[in-house]
């Protein structure tokens, strides 16, 4: 099943923050804006992701688990949206 993910990055103030991860299906209108909307008030405050990403695939292990490994280091100079103004 291919769901989405969620790795930690980090982040100046708050050490790491969210950063979601999904498949999106080929023709599919989805925005980052679309998905945090839908996540408003069904988690908690501080669940929420500080940005979306989309992928082709999200990386798994023979057993199906997500490879999170694998997505940090393809992730690792991703640069969270408000990440750059919490170090100054």
């Amino acid at each position: 099943f291919p769901g989405p993910a969620v790795i930690g990055l980090p982040h100046p103030k708050w050490d790491e923050r969210p950063l979601l991860i999904i498949i999106k299906d080929e023709g599919a209108e989805l925005s980052k804006e679309d998905v945090l909307a839908y996540l408003e008030g069904k988690i908690a405050k501080w669940w929420m992701p500080d940005d979306v990403t989309f992928v082709d695939e999200i990386p798994h292990t023979a057993t199906g688990k997500i490879q999170k490994l694998t997505l940090r280091e393809q992730f690792s100079d991703y640069q969270l949206p408000d990440a750059k103004g919490a170090a100054e």
